[in-house]
């Protein structure tokens, strides 16, 4: 035994905290705690002003901002008999807030602004657009009033002159709403022509937008705007602290932004803004002083209106208003300010009310997993009808209940494949589950004949999607694994049952793979609505991931029979799933088996977990994955044949599988590496700290202003550090038994502590040279495995033993091991 005398001094070095052991300092993890103190949000600086704006660091109650405006002058009109045509127009339709609309050319000389042309060719050009005058006009240019949706970016202004066309102004790089003219030179004519050869690309299409042609040059008095910065994504109810105003009503107009690259005239996206709305908050400012409090509603039947609670970062505030709202609200006067500040609404995760925590050697990783809980924080809310998405999500069922919305912005409505990711977070982070439950429970209780479970609770649980029934089963696993909470699962077992013996095995075909497009399904959506058909992995691979958390729960509930049954089904899916998804030339699973060859993170990552992989087929398909490795994470797909920017974009969602699945087959080092990559960019670009929607083409927002950047299935970096890193996971329903594995690579320590129903599960290890030592301390009544690095000598609680996964009781026990 000289050996072990020999090692014997080390080992005690490491045991009395001499051999960088962290478990014994006070935890420091406070400091990376992100959510503002208090409700009580203020803005943190004044980014710009533009117009007549004085002391604008009253809006952050230093003193009081002075906003002023002369009335605009009234705009010239056309000659009675004017008429317009154009080389396309779109068809009317209801527009997103039901009410019908017209895009004929005749609006854009009809003197309302609410009304506008729109060419019916999608970035297709030239679109043409010919105003012909009553009489002719003594022209020295004209004024453009466009839409905020879209505003042509190059186009000519021809006029008839002396019988024949000539080209009178050529504009090019536009980005005005209104643009005024001027000519080469003032004509008389009666015809003025406007060819558009470029538009702006927006989430509402690339089309020519034009409400408005006056004839003239219209030079408004400029708009006094002022941008105030909260420093980070907040959600809540706007206020305004108003010192006063002039007699006449002046109005106010407000326009929310996440990222500075979408604030503009129109926010980037508000409920009213998507209901084709105008996408900005009214109020008409009284003379008295108040403080308004930004709440869904209009001052009088449909005029001066506001949405109310909105996610954002950046604020512009206008003195203007909507021509429509006159008399009541007025674009001129003056307006006093004395501070700007939010309500907060969501969830406030100060660090009293961490029930589970995170720290490690590495700061980047601290501050992504607490700015991920943040993520989760703005998305934990209470369901209210003011301020969920328009597009048929309100439900009497969740309402006033405490819900995981999927954004702070958009689509504020829970999914359950947000709730996958989120919930997990939830339970390490803050609470008992109960927003999850909430959700979970309510999908369930719309479930539909046929067995089918709806997505969420938009288009009255109607939107047809193929892989949602399966998250939740997977997310109904977790939340009794997390919370032990098995009455749960025994209130919705026939729901259970229903799902996956009725519904999907109506999707499966004769090779017993789930098939999309039998049983009517040809047009249901995923998570990202990807055109896919056939024998999909991803569906195929979370099925068998779902059946085997269903075995979980059955057997939590008293259905061993179930169990088994569904159990011997995952196996012969995944059987399956090796025969005929398996692409031996690419060494990674197909996306498909219709279509073109391609190979997709989500279907490779869910087979490893699932098992479906074998080690030597999991290492070549994650070297696949990496293959198109990019700045700010991993590719989604690896290429262009689904959708168009497959190499290009990146979803957190579909990663943190990966990630997953990187850890547990022991390529820590690559798993540290995406991680970095992914949430560091997200964290150093604008509006920072949040975790995406998703990551386009260049590190851009993958659907530019409509992209919500705090995203609930984005926030995957909480459990992968904490069931990964750290290592600590429930193995059965409310960690009556748990396991600790950690994954160490390169960090040097991490410690932690995972809420469970009976108390804090609590661990910490670091390593340092061929030394590495993890203590755990386990609520009494439950039990687990330590699975530790191998190493010539390993001491549990200062007895030496033999395997690498050591079964101990609740309570503390200490591991060492010498490698």
């Amino acid at each position: 035994m000289k050996w072990l005398r020999a090692i014997l001094p080390v080992t005690v070095l490491v045991a009395s905290g001499v051999v960088a052991a962290p478990a014994d300092a006070a935890p420091g993890w406070q400091k990376y705690v992100v959510a503002p103190s208090s409700r009580d949000v203020r803005p943190v600086k004044v980014l710009s002003t533009t117009g007549d704006v004085t002391n604008p660091n009253g809006l952050l109650g230093r003193g009081v901002a002075t906003f002023k405006r002369q009335a605009p002058p009234p705009k010239p009109g056309w000659p009675a008999g004017t008429t317009a045509a154009a080389s396309s127009f779109h068809a009317p339709n209801n527009g997103g807030n039901g009410q019908p609309r017209t895009y004929d050319p005749g609006n854009a000389i009809d003197g309302n602004n609410e009304t506008f042309w729109n060419d019916d060719t999608i970035a297709a050009y030239p679109d043409v657009l010919t105003i012909t005058a009553g009489a002719p006009v003594a022209l020295p240019g004209v004024t453009v009033l466009s839409n905020v949706d879209g505003v042509p970016q190059d186009f000519t202004v021809e006029v008839l002159d002396a019988g024949a066309w000539r080209v009178a102004a050529t504009v090019t790089g536009n980005t005005a709403v209104q643009r005024a003219v001027t000519f080469d030179r003032p004509v008389t004519t009666a015809q003025v022509r406007i060819t558009v050869t470029k538009d702006q690309n927006t989430p509402s299409g690339e089309f020519s937008r034009v409400a408005e042609v006056w004839p003239g040059v219209v030079a408004d008095p400029p708009v006094p705007t002022a941008v105030v910065d909260f420093g980070k994504v907040v959600a809540g109810y706007p206020k305004i602290a108003f010192a006063g105003a002039s007699a006449n009503r002046p109005g106010v107009r407000l326009a929310f932004s996440e990222t500075l690259q979408y604030l503009g005239e129109r926010s980037d996206f508000t409920r009213s803004d998507f209901a084709d709305g105008p996408g900005t908050d009214q109020f008409a400012v009284p003379t008295t002083p108040t403080v308004w409090r930004d709440t869904k509603g209009c001052a009088s039947g449909t005029q001066v209106c506001a949405d109310g609670l909105h996610g954002f970062r950046y604020l512009r505030i206008s003195l203007d208003a909507l021509a429509s709202d006159a008399p009541l609200a007025q674009p001129s006067g003056e307006v006093r300010i004395s501070g700007v500040s939010l309500d907060f609404t969501p969830f406030l995760g100060t660090p009293s009310t961490y029930r589970g925590w995170f720290e490690s050697s590495d700061e980047d990783l601290n501050k992504y997993w607490y700015a991920a809980s943040y993520t989760n924080e703005l998305g934990m809310d209470t369901f209210r009808e003011s301020d969920v998405d328009p597009r048929g999500a309100f439900s009497p069922s969740l309402d006033g209940k405490l819900v995981l919305h999927d954004g702070a912005k958009r689509d504020r409505d829970p999914y359950v494949g947000d709730v996958a990711v989120s919930g997990l977070t939830q339970y390490l982070t803050h609470q008992d589950g109960a927003a999850a439950r909430n959700v979970l429970a309510d999908l369930a209780d719309h479930q539909r004949a046929d067995g089918w479970i709806p997505p969420a609770s938009i288009n009255n649980y109607t939107l047809p999607l193929f892989d949602y029934p399966l998250w939740w089963v997977t997310s109904s696993w977790d939340y009794v694994l997390y919370t032990g909470d098995t009455a749960y699962a025994a209130s919705y077992y026939s729901h259970l049952v229903k799902t996956l013996d009725t519904w999907y095995p109506s999707v499966t075909d004769s090779r017993g793979l789930l098939a999309k497009g039998l049983n009517g399904t040809g047009g249901y959506g995923d998570y990202a609505f990807l055109p896919r058909t056939g024998e999909v992995t991803y569906y195929n691979a979370l099925y068998v991931r779902a059946l085997q958390g269903a075995a979980g729960l059955a057997r939590a509930t008293g259905h061993p029979a179930d169990a088994d049954r569904w159990l011997s089904r995952a196996s012969g899916v995944s059987a399956a799933v090796n025969q005929y998804l398996w692409d031996p030339a690419a060494g990674a699973y197909l996306d498909s088996a219709t279509g073109a060859v391609r190979h997709g993170q989500d279907g490779n990552s869910h087979a490893i977990l699932a098992g479906i992989a074998s080690p030597a087929q999991a290492t070549s398909a994650l070297s696949r994955l990496a293959a198109g490795a990019l700045p700010y994470g991993n590719p989604f797909m690896d290429n262009d044949t689904l959708v168009g920017d497959g190499t290009k974009r990146v979803y957190a969602f579909t990663s943190f599988p990966e990630l997953q699945a990187r850890f547990r087959t022991g390529q820590t080092a690559s798993a540290l590496d995406q991680i970095k990559r992914m949430y560091g960019w997200m964290a150093t670009h604008d509006p920072g700290i949040t975790a995406w929607e998703g990551i386009g083409e260049g590190g851009s927002h993958y659907e530019q202003g409509y992209t919500s950047a705090a995203h609930g299935w984005s926030t995957g970096v909480v459990p992968v550090l904490t069931n990964e890193l750290l290592g600590v996971s429930p193995t059965s329903p409310g960690f009556a038994t748990w396991t600790v594995a950690p994954h160490p690579g390169s960090v040097s320590w991490a410690r932690g502590a995972v809420p469970t129903p009976k108390g804090a599960l609590s661990a910490s290890w670091s390593q340092q040279g061929s030394v590495f030592s993890l203590t755990v301390t386990a609520p009494r009544g439950t039990s687990g495995s330590l699975v530790v690095p191998s190493g010539r000598l390993v001491l549990l609680d200062g007895r030496v033993v033999f395997g690498g996964s050591l079964r101990v009781s609740g309570g503390t026990h200490t591991v060492l091991v010498v490698r």
